[in-house]
């Protein structure tokens, strides 16, 4: 979220500082744990988007947006958090893998 503010407040491409808005608006959701899967993969679709605008431009560090792609992608893959709203909602998913 940090990071989508600053380049707005710095005033950039007009296709980046929607992808930006829009990496804003799934980090809140990431961060209060509403919709995860769906928020994390808007997430990494906007900073896969970011991260080839600045790569074509060589405006900005590239590889830090390849790493937040990184990360959302990872928590698409983890799911929400025990006290994110998702759990509380859905129930918490658990997997056990001591059987095996």
């Amino acid at each position: 979220m940090y990071s989508g503010i600053e380049c707005i407040r710095q005033g950039s491409v007009p296709l980046t500082i929607v992808l930006q808005g829009v990496g804003i608006a799934a980090g809140i959701l990431l961060a209060v744990g509403l919709f995860t899967p769906v928020a994390g993969t808007v997430a990494a679709i906007a900073k896969t988007g970011i991260a080839i605008a600045r790569f074509s431009s060589e405006t900005g560090n590239a590889w830090i947006a390849l790493a937040q792609v990184i990360l959302a992608v990872a928590l698409v893959m983890i799911g929400p958090g025990a006290y994110s709203i998702d759990a509380r909602r859905f129930g918490r998913k658990h997997f056990d893998l001591s059987d095996r």
